[in-house]
């Protein structure tokens, strides 16, 4: 029994020396700057001023995730005339500026709820739209990235000649400099030089008309999802080789002489064979998705009518730029307890699907 403990206590040691580094290193470059990071929160503390920043509570907070709505209904309805064609409603801004109870509100967006028209409001609209922009490339990007990347894995894992030649080029763009491929991809969708649109015109026979990609509000956030699926797919695809190749190939074997074509075969299989695979793809993939910064610094800078802004632009974009460094680091300690929350979340999902204790 003593040798026991003695050997527990002396693993425990051996566990503390090798993993103390890395658990130093840790606390000193993630915990403490966090720490620091919400202790700001509750100042007015900027980056560059003679001043020192003084103790304002919970004031950042209430201004970044205040939320309220206002309901107008129309203007002849309200002077009891005849409802014309087109309700007609005030300027939104207007009754706000006449009254009170919205000081420091501004409209976010606007939906008609029968003859009402319902503005929702917010004393920080900006970083709402940051983050739909966020979840909006999350949602769009993941599943892009993961099914390009498990379709590079399967075709790289049929045994083709000059396979690992195929793994380097589909890696090369992992490696590469984020900025110096977002500078690459802004030429390839620029307007009038840009190869989508010159190829899209040859396919045409001249009929396209060029788009502006990143001018344009509706392409922008598209375009920003094709380039960095494009960019991170080789690295999900190594994951997804490293998979696949654990899979036994009996298996396969066995279901060839039983009769089952290829689709079958993936379906029953490699998908379930890849299933620890995928959860860990999705949720690297997704972490990654969600801190988007320098594809939208370097492309659009936000842009076009904060089209792309995301949560991590508008928080080094307040906090470093406009040298807001405390209201900067209130969107940094919001969006790490969004994200915590969805982690929290997927887990508990993952389990339950599972059939495992929560």
């Amino acid at each position: 029994m003593s040798r026991t403990i003695a050997r527990s206590q002396h693993g425990g040691r051996l566990a503390l020396l090798f993993g103390g580094p890395a658990l130093l290193g840790i606390a000193v470059f993630l915990v403490l700057p966090f720490l620091l990071a919400l202790g700001l929160t509750l100042t007015d503390q900027r980056l560059v001023s003679p001043e020192p920043g003084e103790f304002v509570g919970l004031r950042n907070y209430e201004r970044l995730l205040s939320v309220s709505y206002l309901v107008q209904e129309p203007e002849s309805k309200v002077r009891g005339e005849l409802r014309p064609t087109a309700p007609v409603y005030s300027r939104a801004r207007a009754v706000i500026r006449a009254n009170p109870a919205y000081a420091g509100y501004r409209p976010l967006a606007d939906f008609r709820l029968g003859e009402s028209r319902v503005t929702v409001l917010a004393k920080d609209p900006a970083f709402l739209r940051a983050l739909f922009n966020t979840f909006t490339f999350a949602v769009l990007v993941v599943p892009l990235q993961c099914l390009v990347a498990l379709g590079l894995a399967l075709l790289v894992n049929t045994g083709l000649k000059g396979q690992t030649a195929y793994r380097a080029i589909y890696f090369s763009p992992v490696v590469m400099s984020m900025v110096v491929v977002s500078v690459v991809w802004v030429f390839l969708f620029d307007r009038d030089l840009g190869l989508f649109n010159k190829l899209l015109s040859v396919a045409s026979l001249g009929a396209f008309q060029p788009i502006d990609w990143l001018g344009n509000s509706s392409t922008a956030m598209p375009a920003i999802v094709i380039m960095s699926a494009w960019q991170g797919a080789g690295f999900q695809m190594l994951i997804f080789l490293a998979g696949l190749q654990g899979i036994a190939q009996e298996l396969y074997d066995a279901a060839r002489i039983d009769g089952a074509n290829a689709w079958q075969r993936f379906r029953h299989i490699t998908l379930p064979g890849l299933k620890q695979t995928i959860a860990f793809v999705l949720v690297v993939t997704t972490i990654g998705a969600l801190g988007l910064f320098t594809q939208v610094d370097v492309m659009t800078q936000g842009g076009p009518n904060e089209a792309t802004s995301t949560v991590m632009f508008r928080a080094i974009q307040r906090g470093v730029r406009e040298e807001d460094v405390a209201y900067g680091s209130t969107i940094s300690v919001v969006y790490f307890a969004l994200i915590v929350m969805l982690v929290l979340v997927q887990r508990w999902t993952s389990r339950r699907l599972e059939g495992r204790p929560q």
